[in-house]
């Protein structure tokens, strides 16, 4: 396994990959930080799978789920990755997008632990994770970096495949894509979150926009990102 592969860099739609790839049909499957939960509607508006047990650690946004009404086949509660609300053996697939570095260091191991617990034997896990990369991760390093706990992530899942927990079946590498057309939406989009408290002081604010203005154009900025995804899967016989 490696952190990252600067030589990869097909601009892929990550979602589309995921869907084209993975068994959904007839699956029951677990989403692990599930956000806004637009990954979500599009899993369960295919029809492919059984069930979406999709989970969320900001109350803010957990709240703002539960207001979705036009989703049967999806349950939504609040929870993290640590102590998923599950049986063992329950679910056919588990997703995180973006989510394992948000989990405390010190209780990543034990997410992985979940992960493995829920899971059918030879079910899988996709594990997308953002590479520390890029001109957008360049400004957002400046009030939000997450350097450490994205090494720590990316550790703590070489140990679940170390100890046998889980086992890699692939590693992918590529770009996706993040457009903003003004600093505005990058403020509203990526500063004032409810997930995180960024207080910036008015002179790293100003840095911030500085250095976003700096690949801005009439047509807003286009950022391509690195990112890796590790597809695992719980041995047979566990």
């Amino acid at each position: 396994m490696k952190i990252a592969d600067p030589t990869q860099t097909a601009l892929v739609n990550e979602v589309k990959l995921m869907l084209d790839e993975l068994p959904f049909d007839g699956a029951r499957v677990l989403e692990l930080g599930c956000g806004k939960a637009e990954k979500t509607r599009t899993l369960a508006e295919r029809g492919r799978v059984t069930e979406i047990l999709a989970l969320e650690v900001d109350a803010i946004q957990h709240a703002r789920n539960l207001q979705v009404t036009d989703l049967p086949n999806v349950r939504f509660a609040q929870g993290g990755a640590e102590a998923i609300p599950a049986e063992e053996n329950s679910f056919d697939i588990v997703i995180l997008f973006k989510s394992l570095h948000h989990v405390p260091v010190e209780h990543m191991d034990q997410a992985l632990c979940e992960i493995t617990r829920v899971l059918k034997p030879g079910g899988l896990a996709w594990i997308s994770e953002p590479v520390f990369a890029g001109d957008l991760n360049e400004i957002m390093r400046l009030f939000h970096d997450e350097k450490i706990v994205r090494e720590a992530a990316f550790a703590a899942l070489c140990r679940a495949v170390e100890d046998g927990r889980l086992s890699l079946k692939d590693e992918r590498f590529f770009n996706t894509r993040s457009q903003f057309d003004s600093f505005a939406q990058f403020d509203a989009r990526m500063i004032r979150v409810t997930h995180s408290n960024h207080s910036l002081s008015r002179e790293l604010y100003r840095k911030v926009e500085e250095k976003f203005s700096a690949h801005l154009t009439p047509q807003g900025v286009t950022f391509f990102t690195p990112q890796r995804v590790d597809l695992l899967e719980k041995p047979a016989r566990h």
